[in-house]
C-alpha cells in the first residue's frame, strides 16, 4: 500500500497541545512516518485523504475489560437500569419462555433505589421454570443464581457468601465458574467477536483482559488471544492467579500465555456487593467490614517470584484495608528482591480508597494505578453509592486521580467491561468532571492516560508508544467533529480505527484529495 497522508483534520497528540490543531498524519504501512502541516502535506507523494473537520487521536487503550462477559450481553439480558426485583424477575421469565431450559446468562442489576431487596432464590426458581440462571451485578462481584445452575456448582452450597439469595465471594466464584462452562465454544467466540468490534468502533484499538480462574478461564483467554491475531486488535491478556516461587510463575504464564500475572487477582471484593475490604465498618451495614482475599506475605510472594522473573504482578484493591494489605505486600516483596521499582511495573486496579501517604509510597514503588473514571460518575457524589455505603466523608475521598497523579504513579484509564460500558471520551470527560472538587485530571492528563497510560500499564517505555509523532506505530483514530474534548456536544462518532497499520473499524467515505 502506498503512503497515505491524512489531510485537514485536527491532530490531538497526548504530548502536545491538548488543543487540536489542523494538519496532517502520513502512515507507511505499519507506522507514522512524518507529521506536519496541512500545506507541507500537499507537497509529498502519496496517497491523501482529505478529512477537514475530523480529529485524529491515537488508538485508545482500554486498561481493563473482560471481553466474554460483555459480549455475552449482545444476545444475553441486559439489566442495567432494571427498576424494581419485579421488573428483574418478569425479564427472566420472558427469556426462559422464549429459550425453554436454555443457560439465561443476564449482567447489570443493583438495588439502589429498589422498593425492595433483590429476590431470594425462590423467586427466581419460579421465574426460571428449571432452567438455570446467572444474573451478576454491576459490580460482577455478587449474582443472583436459580437452583437449576446451583445443582452444578454443589461447592457453592455452605461456602463464604452462600445465602438465600444474591451470592457473593468464594460462593460467587463457583457459580461464575458453572455459568461459564454452560457456554458453548459458538457462543463464546460469537460474544469475543461482538465485544472487538464494538471496541474498535468506539475507537480502541488495545484491551488489556482481566482474566484469571474466578472470572473466566483458561481456554477463554486462549480463544481471546487467537481471536485478537485474527481480528487486528491487540489484546494483552493477564491471569489472576497468585503464585508463591518463580517456578510457579513460569508454569502459569506457559499454561495460560497470559502477558502476566496481574488484573483481577483479588485482594478484596466490591463496594457495591459489600465486599470491599474496609478499615472501618460500612456505613450501611454497621457490623461488616467486607472481605479480605490475600494477606501482605502471599502479596509478598507472588510480588517476589513476578519480579524475579521479570513479569508485571498485580491486583485488585478497592477498600482502605486491602490497600493497606497490598502496600504491605509490595513494601516486603521489595525488600526480599532488593528491587523498589521493578520493571515492567507491577500494576493495581481501581484503587479507589487510598491516604496522601499511600499515593507516594506507590509512586515510589513504580506501581501504576488502572483505573475506571466511570465509576464515580456512576456511583460517586453525596447520594449515590459510595456515599450510601460509607457516608458522605469516606465518599468524598474515592477515585483520588489527582492525588496520585501528582504523586508521581502512572495512570492508565479503562472500563472494566461490562462494569461500565466502553466508551473512551466518556471516560476522559468522568476523569475531568470529577463529583469530588480537586479529584480530577485536566483534559490533557486524561486523554494521555487512556492512550501513553495504557501501554506503560503493560510495561512498554517506549517514547512513542501512543503518540501521534514520526517513528510512531500507526495506531490512530479518526473522528467526526473538531473538538472531542469539548463535553457539550456528546461523544464524537468513531469513523475509522486503526492498530499497528490494520483497519479494525472504518465507516470513512474515502474521496481522495488533492
Amino acid at each position: 500500500m502506498p503512503r497515505t497522508l491524512l489531510v485537514g483534520a485536527g491532530v490531538l497528540d497526548p504530548g502536545a497541545d491538548p488543543s487540536p490543531a489542523p494538519g496532517a498524519v502520513e502512515v507507511d504501512g505499519a507506522v507514522v512516518t512524518w507529521v506536519g502541516g496541512a500545506a507541507e502535506a500537499r507537497e509529498r507523494p502519496g496517497r491523501v485523504l482529505d478529512l477537514t473537520g475530523a480529529t485524529i487521536t491515537p488508538a485508545f487503550v482500554d486498561a481493563h475489560v473482560h471481553a466474554t462477559a460483555t459480549g455475552l450481553l449482545v444476545d444475553g439480558l441486559d439489566l442495567t437500569g432494571c427498576p424494581s426485583p419485579r421488573a428483574l424477575l418478569d425479564a427472566v421469565a420472558a427469556r426462559v419462555a422464549a429459550r425453554p431450559g436454555a443457560l439465561v446468562w443476564g449482567h447489570g442489576w443493583q438495588e439502589l433505589g429498589w422498593p425492595g431487596p433483590a429476590p431470594d432464590r425462590a423467586a427466581l426458581d419460579r421465574a426460571a421454570a428449571g432452567a438455570p440462571v446467572y444474573l451478576s451485578r454491576i459490580d460482577v462481584h455478587s449474582a443472583l443464581v436459580s437452583s437449576a445452575l446451583l445443582d452444578r456448582a454443589p461447592a457453592a452450597v455452605g461456602a463464604r457468601g452462600f445465602a438465600d439469595a444474591a451470592l457473593s465471594t468464594q460462593a460467587h466464584h463457583h457459580v461464575r465458574r458453572a455459568a461459564l462452562a454452560a457456554v458453548d465454544e459458538a457462543t463464546r467466540g460469537a460474544a469475543q467477536r461482538a465485544f472487538l468490534a464494538d471496541a474498535a468502533a468506539r475507537g480502541v484499538g488495545v484491551v488489556h483482559e482481566c482474566a484469571g480462574p474466578d472470572i473466566s478461564s483458561v481456554a477463554d483467554l486462549a480463544a481471546l488471544l487467537a481471536l485478537s491475531a485474527e481480528l487486528g486488535t491487540r489484546v494483552v491478556g493477564y491471569w489472576g492467579q497468585p503464585v508463591r516461587t518463580a517456578t510457579e510463575a513460569r508454569d502459569l504464564l506457559a499454561a495460560t500465555g497470559a502477558h502476566g500475572l496481574a488484573g483481577d487477582l483479588f485482594a478484596d471484593g466490591s463496594l457495591g456487593s459489600r465486599t470491599a475490604a474496609l478499615r472501618a465498618p460500612y456505613r450501611d451495614e454497621p457490623t461488616h467490614c467486607g472481605h479480605r482475599y490475600l494477606e501482605p506475605d502471599a502479596i509478598a510472594a507472588h510480588v517476589a517470584a513476578c519480579t524475579g522473573i521479570g513479569v508485571q504482578a498485580g491486583f485488585h484493591v478497592i477498600g482502605d484495608a486491602a490497600a493497606d494489605a497490598v502496600l504491605a505486600g509490595l513494601t516486603e516483596a521489595a525488600r526480599r528482591t532488593g528491587t523498589a521499582r521493578p520493571h515492567p511495573p507491577h500494576r493495581l486496579e481501581h484503587l479507589e480508597m487510598l491516604d496522601p501517604a499511600q499515593a507516594v509510597q506507590l509512586a515510589a514503588l513504580g506501581v501504576v494505578a488502572s483505573v475506571q473514571p466511570l465509576f464515580d460518575a456512576f456511583w460517586g457524589g453525596p447520594a449515590g453509592m459510595y456515599a450510601e455505603r460509607l457516608g458522605a466523608g469516606r465518599a468524598a475521598g474515592m477515585n483520588p486521580y489527582a492525588r496520585l497523579r501528582d504523586a508521581g504513579v502512572v495512570l492508565a484509564l479503562g472500563s472494566d467491561a461490562p462494569v461500565t460500558p466502553v466508551g473512551p471520551w466518556a471516560a476522559v470527560r468522568a476523569a475531568v468532571e470529577h463529583r469530588t472538587p480537586g479529584s480530577g485530571l485536566t483534559a490533557a492528563q486524561a486523554l494521555a492516560a487512556h492512550t501513553v497510560g495504557g501501554h506503560r500499564a503493560a510495561g512498554d517505555r517506549s517514547p512513542l508508544a501512543g503518540r501521534l509523532v514520526a517513528g510512531a506505530a500507526a495506531s490512530y483514530t479518526v473522528w467526526d467533529g473538531t473538538a472531542p474534548l469539548d463535553g457539550a456536544s456528546g461523544a464524537p462518532r468513531c469513523l475509522r480505527t486503526v492498530q499497528d497499520g490494520r483497519t479494525l473499524h472504518d465507516t470513512l467515505d474515502e474521496r481522495p484529495g488533492g
